[in-house]
């Protein structure tokens, strides 16, 4: 099989789990009893840990190696007040629109990295993929859970959205595959850029959402969303 079509599957499953994710929600919402309120909250957190393992066992690392320690805190200051500043933008905008472009600020520079990783031929473009799935499986049912309560959108146009994302996996990765191979500091700072976004995420949307007074349960759904992306990374890459 050529690369090329192996980093298309890959991508492809990755942006999958966005709209099955909203599957996930949509089952949810139309029976209650599906899932109870410390699980939902638990597949939350999940999320946020499988993110955190990304910054801290692939992006971070990968980016720093290839940068000055200049270059590095310029890339990952820039991300995160750029971050910064388009979630008050969004929040002030109120749009349904707004839910789908937070997905893809992380999604769309994780794609690129992925098919660079490739191209490159390093190993962490399988563990990246392996997160982007875990990830984005939560991401797509929080995601459906607010846009369906806001009641702009009807269910059936959310997840048409949610699959339509799922598109710009390949298209990324690939461009990272083709394009962007020799280009190793601007996808390294790239890398950066995001992580710095995924950082503010957690901590803004993600960590606050998932946390109950009734119970340390979900928590525990971010230590494990990481621990799956430290064992892919520790059987991934190399010694």
């Amino acid at each position: 099989m050529p690369e090329y079509i192996f980093i298309i599957i890959l991508s492809l499953l990755a942006g999958a789990a966005i709209p099955i994710g909203g599957l996930l929600a949509r089952l949810d919402l139309l029976h209650p009893k599906f899932l109870e309120k410390k699980f939902r909250l638990y597949i939350i957190a999940f999320g946020g840990g499988a993110l955190v393992s990304a910054v801290a066992l692939v992006l971070v690392p990968d980016g720093a190696s290839k940068l000055s320690p200049l270059t590095a805190t310029l890339c990952f200051g820039a991300g995160g007040l750029f971050f910064y500043l388009f979630d008050m933008v969004l929040s002030r905008l109120k749009s349904p629109a707004g839910q789908l472009v937070a997905m893809l600020s992380d999604f769309i520079p994780e794609a690129i990295a992925l098919g660079t990783a490739f191209a490159i031929g390093e190993s962490t473009g399988l563990i990246l993929a392996l997160l982007m799935i875990l990830q984005n499986l939560p991401e797509g049912f929080n995601a459906y859970e607010e846009l369906e309560k806001s009641g702009k959108l009807s269910s059936n146009k959310i997840l048409f959205a949610f699959a339509s994302l799922a598109i710009v996996g390949p298209v990324c990765a690939l461009t990272g595959y083709f394009f962007l191979a020799d280009a190793h500091q601007f996808v390294a700072g790239l890398m950066l850029f995001a992580s710095a976004g995924i950082l503010y995420l957690v901590f803004q949307d993600v960590a606050p959402g998932s946390k109950t007074e009734e119970t340390g349960f979900p928590a525990l759904g971010a230590v494990a969303g990481f621990m799956i992306g430290l064992v892919g990374n520790m059987i991934i890459a190399p010694a």
